[in-house]
Formats: C-alpha cells, structure tokens, sequence
C-alpha cells in the first residue's frame, strides 16, 4: 500500500503525454524519488490517444506537454486539453510555454493546474496528486492565470449551472455528452463539480455551500441569474 496517498488509499496514477524522452526519464525519475511513493505512471505516450485508451483512460491524472510534435503552440494544444477535460479526466498541463495568457486558456479549456518545465521535483509531485484529490493548488504559473478571475472549463460550468436549477448529479449526467454522443457518467459530474470547487478555493475564494458557489459565479460573472432556471 502507497503512503500518503491522501483519500484514495493508494497511489495516484499518471498518464504522461510527452514526446521528448529526456522529459519522460525524468518525470519518471521524480516519480520514482518521492519518499513517500505517491504516485505511478501507468502509460507514457507522445499523442492524447495514450489517455483515451487503456490503460491511460485509468489514470487519475493525465499531465500533458502542450507542443506535441512541434515546438511551436498551435490552436491544437486547446483542442487537446478540452478533449481530455471532456473526457472526464483530470489535465495538469506541464509546458515550456508558461505566460498568462497561455495559461488562462489552459485553465478555461479544463486544466487542473499548470506547471512550467522549470518546476521541481517536490512541487511537480504535490501538484499531481493534490490535483488527484480534487484539492486546491496554486502553482506559480496557476496563478498568474487567476489574477483576474477563476477560469472554469464549458463543463465545469454547465455542470453548476445545471446544479443550480436543483438537478440532481444523474439528471445532469444525462445532459452532458461526449464527442460521441454518449453520456457522461455521474462520477465524471462529480468530478467537474470538485474541479470547480478546488479552483475558487485555490483562488482564494472557498465555497462552502452551493449558495455561496451560486453567489460567487454571479459575482464574477461565470453564470447570469437568467441561466438559472427552476427544474
């Protein structure tokens, strides 16, 4: 059994989209280094597919390299984090591109938490796992993409918004839907729900209640009274 591996009771698992092996050798490196053995990758690949498909889709945590192919960022990095958010998995993104705006679209594309290549060992491993666990973090990249408010993802906010017209998590389930036209399952309801929950409380803005939730999306304007609706 994994210690320290907070409320799972066992490690956290990690899919690592990276195309640069020297990256992955060390990502694996840091991995195996934690003393207190948090955490394991379970799938290592160079395209987002590695994380569609087992034993990648399994990962609590997918940490995505954002210039796949091309040292350059295209439109594409965006279209890859909102594919993996979508799919109800969990994005640190870990990148040598790191500027606010970068990193804002990051956020509101469904990231977790985003990390420059100039992170240490120690914070690359915390941020992982606490991302697993759905608990606040505030990386030193993070937080230049929230000085102006908390980014959440399309989903994370249908989710709320759907919440808020007092659906219960299997009614917004079947309100949300994949690519394929599938529905998504309760438990990835849940997840959008934490996800959004962990960056109010990481932006220094905790919600204790869903009528505090409520009131802070008004507040910043993430959802209009109008959008809310009785069930």
């Amino acid at each position: 059994m994994a210690v320290g591996a907070g409320q799972l009771g066992r490690q956290v698992t990690i899919a690592l989209i990276e195309d640069l092996d020297v990256v992955v050798e060390g990502v694996r490196s840091w991995v195996a280094a934690d003393r207190e053995a948090r955490a394991s990758i379970i799938a290592v690949g160079n395209s987002i597919e590695t994380a569609m498909s087992d034993p990648g889709r399994t990962a609590d945590v997918v940490v995505l390299d954002l210039g796949l192919g091309d040292r350059e960022i295209s439109k594409q990095w965006i279209e890859r984090v909102a594919t993996l958010s979508d799919a109800g998995l969990r994005v640190v993104v870990y990148s040598i591109h790191a500027g606010p705006l970068l990193v804002t679209e990051a956020l509101r594309a469904g990231a977790s938490a985003f990390l420059d290549k100039r992170t240490e060992r120690d914070q690359f491993v915390d941020t992982v796992v606490a991302v697993a666990l759905d608990q606040p973090v505030v990386t030193p990249s993070t937080a230049g993409g929230l000085l102006n408010s908390v980014q959440l993802s399309k989903r994370e906010r249908e989710a709320l918004q759907y919440l808020f017209q007092g659906m219960k998590l299997a009614s917004i389930a079947t309100r949300l839907t994949k690519e394929n036209g599938e529905h998504v399952s309760v438990p990835t309801v849940k997840d959008y729900l934490n996800r959004a929950r962990a960056k109010f409380a990481a932006a220094g803005r905790p919600c204790r209640s869903n009528y505090a939730l409520l009131a802070r999306c008004i507040d910043l304007g993430l959802i209009t009274p109008d959008e809310i609706e009785d069930y």
